[in-house]
């Protein structure tokens, strides 16, 4: 029988601490796993520890102590230029402001994001079309970000995460700034994407968004726990 596959996320002991006349404890010691393909919400209210979670997931920060691998590399301890490597490969990102280039086309947009990558230009620009077809926005390729409604600009951001094919999805409050319309188109693309095989992390304060998971993990004064599954 073959050894079970390593999961995506693993963190043993991992904390956050910021210096200070008093120590501020961001994020307790974290042990958790997260499965090949899997669907997960962190939920918890302002300041409870939520973003210094993402931080670190994404490789934005560095911990205090403790361990995280990702895809099988312990990579709390690297050197920028590699963890810069790792975080272009294996991670894509989608925040709650879009963070798109407004002068660039969505094209140009999704392309951007390869720079870190060896490929062509004309590679990059497949890839790109490719990523914005699969959210469904191949009829606006040339569209700028002005020009485009507020799930449009999701998606096109959803497209940029997606195109250099990461292990790991990681979301910030994706449907914030969206309407409850737009939240649910949004949220049913996350599901696609997890139905496909794709893993996911979603940070959220929104209970109906994390419903959508397949496993929830509260956050509260730093400490994450109370999991629950799901029901089919």
């Amino acid at each position: 029988m073959s050894a079970p596959e390593a999961p995506v996320i693993r963190l043993r002991g991992l904390s956050r601490t910021f210096p200070g006349t008093v120590e501020v404890h961001a994020l307790r010691p974290v042990e958790l796993d997260v499965r090949e393909g899997e669907f997960l919400a962190v939920v918890g209210p302002s300041g409870s520890g939520k973003s210094t979670l993402l931080n670190l997931l994404g490789l934005l920060d560095r911990p205090t102590a403790g361990t995280y691998e990702l895809g099988g590399i312990d990579v709390a301890g690297l050197g920028e230029r590699r963890r810069t490597a790792v975080r272009g490969h294996l991670i894509g990102f989608v925040f709650q402001s879009f963070q798109l280039l407004p002068y660039r086309t969505a094209t140009e947009n999704v392309e951007l994001a390869q720079l870190y990558v060896a490929r062509d230009a004309r590679s990059r620009r497949l890839r790109a079309v490719e990523a914005l077809r699969r959210v469904g926005l191949e009829h606006r390729l040339d569209a700028l970000p002005p020009t485009m409604s507020g799930g449009e600009r999701q998606r096109v951001a959803i497209a940029r995460a997606l195109v250099n094919r990461p292990r790991l999805l990681l979301c910030d409050e994706p449907t914030g700034n969206l309407d409850s319309r737009t939240s649910e188109i949004i949220m049913e693309l996350f599901e696609e994407l997890h139905r496909s095989g794709q893993t996911i992390v979603i940070i959220t304060h929104d209970p109906a968004v994390a419903a959508r998971a397949g496993r929830t993990l509260v956050m509260r004064d730093g400490e994450l726990g109370s999991t629950a599954e799901t029901p089919a």
